[in-house]
């Protein structure tokens, strides 16, 4: 059931992706904004409380949903509803559209172009920019961003599914991911300020809920990249103090497709990896890195794929 639901949802979004201003990202973010509106005290207890209200109650739903079709109607409803919450919780195109776009300014050899556009995808200043900056700049923001709306939202999707929860796996997590980044947006502007509480708590659910993923997005750029570099990217991250998840998939995507990558921080401004950069472990971004990069990516999603369909092969011999 979780592989036909993975599947249908893959090609749906690949045909028809939602728009940015779609009904159902507007009804969340509409939520989200109640919930911290009407709960946000600046006191860490209803921070936690507006934090589960935003993101469980959603989640909830769709496994009531779930549920209901699974008992009264049937399981192959089940498996649609479960497809279509999967489908509206991916993002594939809504980040390879400006990925395709840079890189065919780049193959153009218009970095001014290239530099306005990655400016207009992540709102950050890259005037002073190189190409070779542009170029890692974007490997960046596309891994994580295939992270957050791929691979992560199937990593919580398959666990949960397994143990008989439905989509709630994939609306937890792109839940859990958003409101962190939405209510740290918010606390930037005088519409609706968002207490330090709020965010810190959203924050730290967020680093709880996507170290598993992160991990299983290391492991599998490690089986279909370079595994040795990958896995001593990973090593090398984890010796540090204050590693993030976002860090340590960029630390193993520097290994996976041989190129020196940086996090980039809010303001754009790089920020080590952990991957030393005076022992030029790997070489600096060119335009071949790109390819490279959708061709891990694809492989790692053929790899989930694969996967499911082993697990869901056992599961009937069994």
């Amino acid at each position: 059931m979780s592989l036909i639901s993975v599947l249908f949802a893959l090609l749906l979004e690949q045909a028809r992706p939602l728009s940015r201003g779609n009904p159902i990202h507007a009804a969340m973010r509409a939520w989200v904004r109640y919930c911290s509106r009407n709960l946000d005290t600046g006191k860490p207890l209803h921070g936690w409380l507006a934090w589960g209200l935003a993101v469980g109650v959603p989640s909830g739903l769709a496994l009531l949903i779930y549920w209901s079709l699974a008992f009264w109607v049937g399981w192959p409803l089940a498996v649609l509803w479960s497809a279509l919450v999967l489908y509206a919780s991916l993002g594939f195109r809504q980040f390879s559209f400006h990925f395709t776009e840079v890189r065919d300014a780049l193959a153009n050899d218009d970095d001014a172009l290239a530099r306005s556009l990655l400016a207009q995808w992540q709102h950050i200043d890259t005037q002073s920019w190189s190409r070779s900056d542009i170029i890692g700049r974007v490997i960046e923001f596309s891994v994580l961003a295939a992270h957050r709306h791929v691979f992560g939202v199937l990593a919580w999707f398959s666990v949960l599914a397994a143990l008989g929860l439905g989509p709630m796996g994939a609306v937890l997590y792109r839940l859990a991911e958003f409101v962190t980044r939405y209510w740290k947006h918010k606390s930037k502007t005088l519409e609706q300020p968002v207490s330090l509480a709020l965010q810190t708590n959203a924050h730290t659910a967020w680093h709880w809920i996507d170290s598993l993923p992160a991990r299983m997005t290391v492991l599998g750029f490690a089986v279909v990249g370079n595994f040795e570099e990958t896995i001593d990217g990973w090593r090398r991250y984890a010796a540090q103090s204050n590693t993030d998840n976002d860090g340590l998939v960029l630390a193993a995507t520097a290994g996976a497709i041989n190129i020196q990558l940086e996090t980039p921080n809010a303001t754009g401004t790089p920020a080590n990896t952990g991957l030393p950069s005076d022992t030029n472990l790997h070489p600096s971004p060119e335009l071949a890195h790109m390819a490279i990069l959708v061709g891990l990516v694809w492989r790692a999603v053929v790899m989930w794929l694969v996967l499911l369909a082993l697990l869901t092969l056992a599961r009937l011999i069994a």
